[in-house]
């Protein structure tokens, strides 16, 4: 029968949703290629399933032709008949389709909450086009090829066809606005992005491009030096595919070599390092989930390091990082993801937040939880090895997500100052009998050398936290609500609890005495003083502050607030020191003995941290007099 010309309008609810959609409802124009891309795929797919034992090579072919602002959109697949133009290309009047427009109207901020069922793909094309027109012809038996074509997506005409082969063309006629588009550079930018790994192979083809002159073999001939004759001719560049049609998330995992993994990551992710390692996603049941998930190095600038997950459904990309799916926290991994029935909207750009996504994000943690801990129990010396890179991440999602922080907690490791790791429970039984229940760390092993020596010398091992996150873990650690996990944290300078000694030395020195003389000295009538015994009697004085209240001002200044906050510093002397019980004979109003106090104390703080620029041009002054002194006699 042949096909009847007929002019019409798509449908009556058009007239307003043609506008949205060119608006708001693809964020990114370029996303038309997708949309188009991806149904003919599907139509590829259709067929293949209508005719399973075709050999047919089926293939999209995306053709521009800038010349006569043209991009075709080619396939193989199953065609339409003109009663199905008439159905899935006329009539827009999807299901909903007024209550849509009635939610666009009212509230125009959920526009995120449309459900791609409305099966908007092919309107996309209209956001670049002048018109728009299709030749399709059906694999039916006895199907006519048809013509559709349409300026605005609202009006459109429908005639009889001229494709010869089943398939379908879309041929958009691209606006004067939209030129970009007919760069074949831009084309291939917008295919690797969003079509990359498509499950038949996307071909991409210039007509416009010029003849190449190639040698090519004369027969068998040879030349005089015994190699292949050739001759040179012209001859027009072929279409490039562009997609890799089976990646290497949907092989088995067993079928994987170290080095696919390794290549597949500096491919996709344009990182000239390693990986640590990766997990490799491959689940049937309950829902179909496929993916990979690198661990790059992090080390400390994890604060700035911005990690990559690439979405996927059903092989077609659909953005980079969605949170629904993927756990805040490993943002901080890179890999890819791919869930064919994720539910998107009709950009494919936002997931519906509903139980079946959350159920992913919650196996995707528990698949992650798993890999550490099976490292940990089975590749202990391995996974100490990776543990500098990872902690801040580990860390991090134990912050953000307590069912990881259970999922793990037996896999977070503390490295020590010998350079050794011990869980935290291994910590508290090599160390909190010896201690009060603390765990007892640095956070510069350099600056703090001698505050550490007076832990390790009495057999307590001290832990590292030096990482952006050590503050806020440690905080959680010992606020977080299972009590049986809660553990408190004391830098070595935060308190001299655990090096406290029972000894007679220094027993009669006068506590207010020794606060006085030191207040005088320095001239400070708030400093606080103590007198302790202390194991290293070589140690003269240390200078503690309150452990919470150094937390805050360090993270404080992490994060860029500048209300000063008020010093705590406490002065420890070491009653069993020399120093300090000659101190305690000398008359407080002499110079000679305000000039020893002064140099006492700032010795201790320099233990700790750095003085500023005025206290630290005293303290050189001061050392050249008390040398001078020395030499004088």
């Amino acid at each position: 029968m042949a096909i009847r010309q007929e002019k019409g309008s798509v449908s009556i609810d058009a007239q307003n949703i043609m506008p949205v959609i060119k608006r708001w409802l693809y964020s990114d124009k370029d996303i038309f290629l997708r949309e188009a891309v991806s149904n003919a795929c599907d139509a590829i797919t259709k067929f293949r399933m209508l005719h399973p034992d075709s050999e047919e090579a089926m293939s999209v072919t995306v053709a521009v032709d800038k010349e006569n602002k043209i991009i075709r959109i080619s396939d193989t697949g199953i065609g339409m008949t003109e009663e199905e133009v008439r159905r899935y290309i006329n009539q827009v009047a999807f299901s909903g389709a007024s209550e849509f427009m009635k939610q666009f109207e009212d509230k125009p901020e959920e526009k995120g909450d449309i459900i791609g069922h409305f099966g908007l793909g092919f309107y996309s094309v209209f956001m670049v086009s002048d018109r728009v027109e299709i030749q399709t012809l059906s694999c039916t038996e006895g199907a006519e090829p048809v013509h559709w074509e349409s300026e605005d997506g609202m009006g459109f005409e429908i005639s009889e066809g001229s494709r010869a082969a089943h398939g379908t063309d879309i041929i958009l006629h691209v606006s004067e606005e939209e030129k970009e588009f007919l760069e074949v550079w831009k084309v291939r930018e917008v295919l690797n992005r969003y079509c990359g790994y498509m499950s038949y192979p996307v071909m991409l083809e210039d007509v416009n491009a010029k003849p190449v002159e190639k040698d090519v073999p004369v027969g068998d001939e040879k030349n005089e030096d015994g190699t292949p004759k050739t001759e040179k001719i012209m001859e027009m560049p072929k279409p490039q595919q562009i997609n890799d049609t089976a990646p290497l998330w949907l092989k088995k995992p067993a079928d994987c070599t170290e080095e696919e993994y390794k290549s597949f990551y500096h491919k996709v992710f344009m990182d000239f390092e390693d990986p640590l390692f990766w997990i490799h996603l491959n689940v049937d049941y309950p829902f179909n989930l496929k993916g990979i998930l690198y661990f790059p190095k992090l080390k400390n600038d994890f604060g700035t390091h911005e990690g990559q997950i690439k979405l996927f459904a059903g092989q077609v990309f659909v953005a980079d990082n969605i949170k629904e799916v993927i756990p805040e926290f490993l943002m901080l991994l890179k890999g890819v993801i791919d869930c064919p029935d994720l539910p998107l909207n009709v950009s494919r750009s936002f997931l519906q937040n509903d139980g079946y996504v959350r159920k992913i994000s919650s196996h995707i943690t528990k698949k992650v939880a798993d890999k550490l801990n099976s490292l940990m129990n089975t590749e202990r010396e391995t996974y100490e090895g990776y543990w500098d890179d990872i902690a801040p991440f580990v860390k991090y999602g134990a912050i953000k997500d307590n069912k990881f922080y259970d999922l793990v907690k037996g896999a977070i490791l503390l490295k020590k100052t010998d350079g050794k790791y011990d869980t935290v429970a291994e910590y508290k039984a090599a160390n909190f009998d010896k201690t009060d229940k603390k765990i007892y760390y640095t956070n510069d092993e350099k600056r703090q050398a001698a505050s550490v020596k007076l832990y390790t010398d009495r057999g307590i091992e001290v832990a590292v936290m030096n990482t952006l996150i050590d503050g806020n873990f440690m905080s959680f650690m010992e606020y977080q609500g299972n009590e049986e996990d809660r553990v408190s944290f004391a830098r070595v300078d935060a308190d001299i609890d655990g090096l406290k000694e029972e000894s007679e030395e220094g027993k009669d020195l006068d506590a207010e005495k020794m606060q006085a003389l030191f207040r005088g000295a320095l001239g400070n009538d708030k400093l606080e003083v103590k007198l302790e015994s202390l194991g290293d009697a070589d140690m003269t004085a240390m200078v503690t502050e309150d452990e919470q209240m150094r937390r805050y001002k360090e993270m404080s200044r992490i994060y860029g607030q500048s209300f000063p906050l008020p010093d705590s510093f406490t002065l420890v002397l070491n009653r069993r020191n020399e120093t300090v019980q000659a101190l305690a004979g000398r008359d407080p109003e002499d110079e000679t003995t305000k000039m020893l106090c002064s140099q006492v104390y700032d010795l201790a703080r320099m233990a700790a941290q750095p003085l500023e620029a005025e206290e630290i041009t005293a303290f050189l002054e001061r050392s050249r007099k008390i040398l001078n002194m020395v030499v004088k006699g």
